[in-house]
């Protein structure tokens, strides 16, 4: 149940270099011969579809590949390595997606820039019935919509602080449903599917409803709120519950924030508000997470929290198209990603699109005994589109943290840092 994060892998390197090498998107989609059962092969933009007749089935396969390089200051003496290296793959998926008819969803993503937790989305969602979604296998609990947005769709190259909090992926089973404006999913889930044991990892309840008291017929005006809540019980076993985080890059070495182990953690509860208002090229989105920590032996429970609020402005774009279903699992009413017209295409001869973002987030994670450090991140951000299916991002990232002094033996000193992280990304 800690929050991990993660490191940068050496051994992802050559898968990475293979697909950026292998992935040349075609001008114009490329439609192969009908096969012996009619079913016809594309390569274009989405990827690599094998569809059959009639709809019967439909195979395609994408991927997605983020390279991050930067670097960074920390103002205190003593503090060691800020990164422990100025260039590592962030991501590095292969996916998969069958469709069977109109009723039966399958995924499969893996990720080979993660040792520790490669599979991401295993999924099996059944849509037989009217606007109802029903998803088992590996998934995001329906939590966050920070977190629900995908990452190839953040606004910049980490989510905030507060993302400490979301649950993220694990195995369970979740249903969902929606209207033409409101959205609910209700879910169990278990342990992750990457861990050995994911029965010990207790159980949780999740859920997730929002409303657009304003949607357009387009989708990208609208104002969205929603509240979510998750409560995961813990087993009585001496493991240990750890929240922590590090400044919003993933190149830095060290966490600033962290509460050390919790080992008579009980129960995880978990009250999520957002809210997001968007008018065209203009998005300002928010997000307050509370996390309650209940403890075995009657000891006095443990109160967590952090949130953020950002702006983003698309220059030369009509926004982000706000999306009321996903095609499968619990990312409901989420915003999509950046629409690249054919004239704005670098390879058409146009400029791209350019997007700015501003956030403020913070994160506290100290109560009674737990001294777990109060950190607090402005980020600046500029994110290029030159293409369809590629995006780089440059962000900048200042922190101002009162840290965990088990954690730094910083005693109560303050620790300001600098970071300024790109990121080249290719999806398909």
């Amino acid at each position: 149940m800690s929050h991990r994060t993660c490191t940068p892998s050496r051994s992802s390197w050559p898968l990475a270099a293979l697909l950026l090498a292998s992935v040349s998107l075609p001008a114009a989609a490329i439609e192969g011969p009908p096969g012996p059962f009619g079913e016809r092969l594309t390569i274009d933009e989405k990827g690599i579809t094998l569809k059959f007749p009639d709809d019967a089935a439909t195979l395609r396969i994408g991927g997605r590949l983020q390279l991050d390089f930067g670097t960074g200051r920390v103002q205190q003496r003593g503090f060691g390595t800020v990164f422990d290296t100025p260039i590592a793959v962030r991501r590095s998926w292969i996916e998969s997606y069958l469709t069977l008819g109109k009723e039966l969803e399958l995924a499969f993503q893996y990720d080979f820039a993660d040792p520790s937790r490669p599979i991401q989305d295993a999924v099996v969602a059944y849509k037989g019935f009217k606007d109802v979604i029903v998803a088992i296998g590996n998934m995001k609990e329906p939590f966050s919509l920070n977190q629900l947005i995908s990452d190839n769709n953040t606004l910049f190259t980490e989510r905030s602080l507060a993302d400490a909090f979301a649950p993220a992926r694990n195995v369970g089973l979740a249903i969902g449903t929606h209207g033409e404006n409101w959205t609910a999913v209700t879910s169990v889930f278990g342990g992750n599917i990457n861990n050995a044991a994911i029965g010990d990892q207790g159980i949780a309840s999740t859920t997730r409803v929002t409303y657009a008291p304003y949607l357009s017929k387009d989708g990208y005006d609208v104002l969205h709120v929603g509240l979510a809540g998750s409560y995961r019980s813990l087993p009585n076993d001496g493991s240990a519950l750890t929240l922590s985080n590090r400044s919003e890059a993933f190149l830095f070495a060290r966490q600033f924030v962290n509460t050390g182990s919790i080992r008579d953690a009980a129960s995880i509860g978990r009250v999520g508000l957002e809210a997001a208002w968007q008018t065209g090229p203009f998005r300002l989105q928010a997000e307050y997470i509370l996390t309650e920590i209940g403890r075995f032996g009657g000891a006095p429970s443990l109160s967590f929290q952090g949130g953020y609020v950002q702006a983003g402005l698309l220059l030369n774009g009509k926004g982000r198209r706000y999306v009321i279903a996903p095609n499968y699992a619990t990312e409901y009413a989420v915003f999509g990603g950046v629409q690249v017209e054919e004239a704005q295409r670098v390879s058409r001869g146009g400029t791209g699109v350019f997007e700015l973002g501003l956030r403020y987030s913070a994160i506290d994670l100290e109560d009674r005994s737990i001294r777990g450090g109060i950190e607090q991140d402005f980020t600046a951000g500029i994110n290029w589109y030159p293409d369809r299916n590629i995006r780089f991002v440059f962000d900048y990232v200042r922190s101002h943290t009162s840290p965990s002094p088990a954690s730094l033996n910083f005693n109560r000193r303050t620790i300001d840092a600098d970071a300024f992280i790109g990121r080249a990304q290719l999806y398909w």
